[in-house]
């Protein structure tokens, strides 16, 4: 067996940078940027007003507290001009910043009766609470580079430039695979001696985490069918999510059909609990994850695993996470104990609290988790307050 980071390095050495592909802006949030956005025009394009209130000239604060309203310069109209200094234009937020002014003094300090602004204060100075053209960026500026995740706040920048098409990195075509004769679908009633289909979901919703949407089936433990059936699954998807009969049982039949279907098998075995018999492997620019059956070990190894390949298909690299044990922990096995936990914030630190559970195989503490700390095998007693990385189960930054 090999260790969590050997496994990670070979994963990376078989992760392929993805195609990318020209989306339309309604269907680029949550997808990774592959080309660089540039500024069309300046930002902003004009002088712009920011608050609701008066236009005036700076330098008649010297001489006036109080200014007669000439006219106003609404958002969306043309630029107006103050055309008497001793005046002012009434002015609304957004708007062009009207010609012959250079100073904004908001609606909440002045007092506005029969047409005649007056100044509640005197603290008012040229260029205040106006934008300036080209403050944010000049036109051909480069303002989103290339491998920038599409979040709302990047997805404003897209339009605000004008594009309603963007190229991102194009998904992966996935199908999950479960297998098992234990396992009937969630809608039966199912025997003493079966279980219910879980683990496909839970990917699937993790995928989905991810913005990949992804197919599912259910395989029998039939050599034969496993290997017709995996046969073509090849054909049609670029990567392939199998959740058990990866282990030493006596119908874990998946290693041997992999190699009878010329999968090439570069991890069959990590030093960790849960998810030691977790498989990767490839076909071409084909990818396959064998996840172990039982629930935590799946899910822990999606995150360890899955993750690591996708990030590096999109062309990032994820920023690491740390958090303090907050009970002491004793686990004697040279092994990486990935251990069940549910986070906390306190006093500016993440602390880490362990789920207590049954094993790999107990759904419903896994349930009560958000992520796993990653203890280091080199030990076998952790101690309140020290620190490990911890991976999140839901969404973080990519």
């Amino acid at each position: 067996m090999i260790s969590v980071s050997e496994a990670q390095e070979i994963l990376l050495k078989f992760s392929k940078k993805g195609p990318t592909e020209r989306v339309s802006f309604e269907n680029c949030l949550n997808r990774m940027l592959a080309e660089n956005i540039h500024a069309d025009r300046d930002a902003p394009p004009f002088d712009r007003v920011a608050m609701d209130g008066i236009a005036i000239q700076s330098d008649q604060l010297q001489i006036r507290q109080q200014f007669v309203i000439e006219d106003i310069q609404a958002a969306g109209q043309e630029q107006k001009s103050l055309n008497n200094p001793e005046n002012c234009l009434e002015v609304m937020t957004g708007a062009v910043l009207p010609a012959h002014t250079d100073c904004v003094i908001p609606y909440e300090k002045l007092i506005i009766k029969n047409g005649v602004a007056r100044l509640i204060s005197t603290d008012h100075k040229a260029f205040q609470n106006t934008h300036k053209k080209g403050i944010d960026a000049k036109k051909g500026e480069q303002l989103l580079p290339s491998g920038t995740w599409i979040h709302p706040g990047v997805k404003g920048v897209l339009a605000t430039t004008g594009h309603t098409e963007v190229e991102v990195v194009q998904l992966p075509k996935v199908m999950i695979c479960s297998t098992g004769d234990e396992l009937v679908p969630i809608q039966n009633t199912p025997l003493l001696h079966q279980i219910r289909r879980s683990n496909v979901y839970m990917l699937q919703a993790a995928l989905k985490d991810l913005n990949i949407e992804a197919h599912t089936t259910h395989l029998p433990d039939n050599k034969e069918e496993l290997n017709a059936s995996i046969g073509k699954l090849l054909e049609e998807y670029d990567l392939l999510l199998f959740s058990g009969a990866v282990s030493k049982g006596k119908y874990d039949f998946l290693p041997d059909v992999f190699e009878e279907l010329g999968i090439q098998i570069h991890i069959h075995g990590v030093k960790q609990k849960p998810g030691k018999p977790f498989l990767f492997g490839t076909k071409a620019e084909k990818s396959i994850f064998g996840f172990p059956g039982n629930p935590s070990s799946t899910l822990v190894c999606f995150h360890l695993y899955f993750k690591c390949w996708f990030n590096h298909y999109l062309g990032t690299s994820p920023k690491s996470n740390y958090a303090y044990l907050n009970k002491e922990v004793t686990f004697k096995k040279p092994l990486t104990n990935h251990l069940l936990i549910k986070s906390s914030f306190e006093d500016g630190k993440i602390l880490a609290e362990p789920v207590i559970n049954s094993g790999s195989g107990d759904l419903v503490h896994l349930a009560l988790a958000d992520g796993f700390l990653s203890l280091p095998p080199e030990k076998d007693t952790f101690k309140k307050g020290q620190l490990f990385p911890i991976t999140y189960f839901h969404q973080t930054d990519l």
